[in-house]
């Protein structure tokens, strides 16, 4: 997928599509958005590890906060919380810099590990478009959950690329033609931020149609 600057669509976003495609749409296509505190501590987290573009050495490795990133072939941009660059013999070449680094980027969560692949997804767009960006291959990246204060490792293999691929061709698409999915409640339904605009509830309220043939039926 080969996409101009006014189809690409935020990383961030693939967050959303997996926890819900519903939500994804009311935020990223109706330009919907409500607070709540998982949402207002995760801000807080990515303003700390973005300090926007600023960069530090630390003998060899470089550590970049804030980096914008693009993928043409995927049509996604975005902001890597961190970026690390270790000195390495088959790394990428960084302008400004003697030798070759090995690209990884960091993503920062403030709560823990999900049961879905969400994180590892969204860091995983951004591994994707450094690839691009730096004609080079990655093959790990890693998140750092403020709430366990731990950092985990991932394997980035072709079964996570091959879903970040699927899952921004979903996405494009639905942005295409404008269209928000019809809801499906589930129990994480409580805990969305835009539970009050989407009101899952109303999904279970039954059509006039069918009120009608049921009663009919009861006669």
């Amino acid at each position: 997928m080969s996409s101009d600057e006014d189809n690409l669509l935020n990383i961030s976003g693939i967050q959303h599509f997996v926890f819900c495609r519903r939500q994804w749409a009311l935020i990223h296509i109706e330009q919907q958005w409500e607070e709540n505190v998982l949402t207002i501590s995760g801000e807080i987290m990515h303003k700390n590890a973005h300090d926007t573009q600023f960069s530090e050495k630390r003998k060899n490795l470089i550590i970049s906060r804030g980096m914008p990133v693009i993928s043409a072939s995927l049509g996604l941009t975005g902001v890597c919380d961190v970026v690390e660059f270790h000195k390495d013999e088959d790394g990428a070449i960084l302008r400004g810099y003697e030798g070759t680094y090995k690209v990884i980027p960091v993503e920062y969560k403030c709560g823990k590990p999900k049961n879905d692949d969400s994180d590892i997804l969204q860091v995983a767009a951004q591994a994707m478009c450094l690839e691009e960006m730096f004609c080079t291959q990655i093959d790990e990246v890693h998140i750092y959950y403020g709430k366990t204060r731990h950092r985990i490792k991932i394997p980035f293999d072709g079964e996570i690329r091959e879903r970040v691929e699927q899952i921004s061709k979903e996405m494009h698409q639905l942005y295409s033609r404008r269209h928000t999915p019809k809801v499906k409640p589930k129990r994480c339904c409580s805990s969305c931020s835009l539970k009050e605009v989407c009101l899952p509830k109303l999904n279970k309220i039954t059509s006039v149609k069918n009120y009608i043939n049921r009663t009919v039926e009861e006669i």
